[in-house]
């Protein structure tokens, strides 16, 4: 006890001397239920391409806990975060909660680099998302380490080491570089980004996956009523299919061996606009294509089938605000595509749209204000199935609350 007592105090001492212990808290949730025409409840179709207001079935929330303590001119940072995700279907629901973020960051340590941060632990890597359709186009996240913008003239380098899987063949890593802060021209910089994702094997194991290759890049133009982003990225095997076939952010890759000649491609444009006193508009544009995407049955068998795919996606969100409290917002997506053989025989096609109108409330009057509470009406199509609770077609009315803090 006595160890113990003089640990705590030792401790406890050293926090005192450069913290005022001021722990932020911070979060996102969304929670909502529906009923469907089609005898269901809310729905999710096709949401990346689509768009997600009025088209999301889950509910999610996440939470954390953060600390700043200051030590001379650095600041050490603190971060934790717990996550948990379930259908929303009763009031108790037996689901594990994860723990999303524990990491420490610590600022101010370099010397001539005061900006530069050093990282170790589990934490969410400098993700790129767009709002309107939950799709993040760059998000290697997990446990690892690296420095984060460190000056390198006027730009701002970001490496890091981060573990991506593992199991009985071996572990896989994500070597993730990144070099922002590139001037263009007024008002408009670049940023680029290269995840390298590789595999160790352990002894008399084989990996059949190829390492694969993320390249993006990133311009962000300011303008007087908004911003816009132009992302283009390409990938190879593994990366291939996320960059092609789906809305994949650089994570969970594939190491079976399916896709060791794939190569992806897709360029986006994002972003919101001031369109007066009463109107905002958020909106994306997508296009994805790739080759020799290989593929597997439903039981995760290898079919060596390879085929090239291409799709577009155009989502679009204005919203009208009646005061700084109350707001209507629509929201309007189309996502469609094919996967076609080596013989130019379709295999495949698919896709989708959609129309919500939503009646919302939100603490303020702004396209990113939260919370936000909202009732809606959506209908959705299936242009090439049967997919929407067995029919072609569904509309669901419901209820959803998300929030950000």
């Amino acid at each position: 006890m006595k160890k113990v007592s003089i640990v705590a105090a030792a401790v406890a001492a050293s926090l005192a001397a450069g913290s005022a212990f001021a722990v932020d808290f911070n979060g996102y949730m969304r929670a909502g239920t529906g009923v469907s025409a089609n005898g269901g409840s809310d729905v999710s179709f096709l949401k990346n391409g689509i768009g997600r207001l009025g088209n999301e079935n889950d509910n999610y929330y996440e939470f954390g806990l953060n600390e700043e303590l200051t030590y001379k001119d650095q600041t050490w940072r603190i971060e934790s975060m717990i996550a948990q995700g379930n259908d929303g279907a009763s009031a108790w629901e037996e689901k594990g909660v994860n723990v999303a973020q524990f990491a420490v960051k610590a600022k101010g340590i370099l010397a001539g680099n005061k900006d530069a941060t050093l990282w170790a632990g589990k934490t969410y890597y400098q993700r790129k998302d767009i709002h309107i359709s939950d799709f993040y186009f760059l998000n290697t996240s997990g446990t690892g380490g690296g420095i984060e913008n460190l000056a390198v003239g006027n730009q701002k380098l970001s490496l890091a080491l981060i573990q991506d899987g593992e199991n009985d063949e071996g572990s896989g890593y994500i070597f993730d570089a990144r070099l922002a802060n590139i001037s263009l021209w007024n008002d408009a910089s670049l940023e680029i980004a290269a995840a390298y994702n590789f595999s160790t094997e352990k002894e008399d194991q084989d990996i059949d996956g190829d390492d694969g290759l993320l390249a993006t890049a990133i311009i962000h133009q300011g303008t007087s009523n908004g911003f816009n982003q132009t992302v283009i990225q390409a990938g190879t095997a593994g990366y291939g299919v996320q960059a092609a076939n789906f809305w994949g952010a650089g994570n969970y890759y594939d190491r079976s061996g399916a896709y060791n000649d794939s190569t992806g491609f897709r360029a986006i444009n994002w972003g919101v606009v001031n369109l007066g006193d009463n109107w905002e508009m958020g909106h994306q544009l997508a296009y994805l294509s790739g080759t020799d995407i290989g593929g597997k049955d439903d039981d995760g068998n290898l079919t060596n089938k390879e085929f090239d795919t291409q799709q577009y996606s155009v989502v679009v969100r204005p919203m009208y605000k009646w005061n700084d409290t109350m707001r209507t917002v629509f929201e309007a997506g189309y996502n469609a595509g094919e996967q076609i053989n080596a013989a130019g025989t379709a295999l495949e096609d698919f896709g989708g749209y959609k129309f919500t109108v939503a009646q919302a409330w939100a603490m303020g009057d702004s396209f990113w204000s939260r919370p936000e509470l909202r009732v809606y009406g959506t209908y959705l199509a299936d242009t090439e199935g049967e997919n929407l609770d067995g029919d072609d077609n569904n509309f669901v009315v419901g209820v959803q609350v998300e929030a950000w803090f």
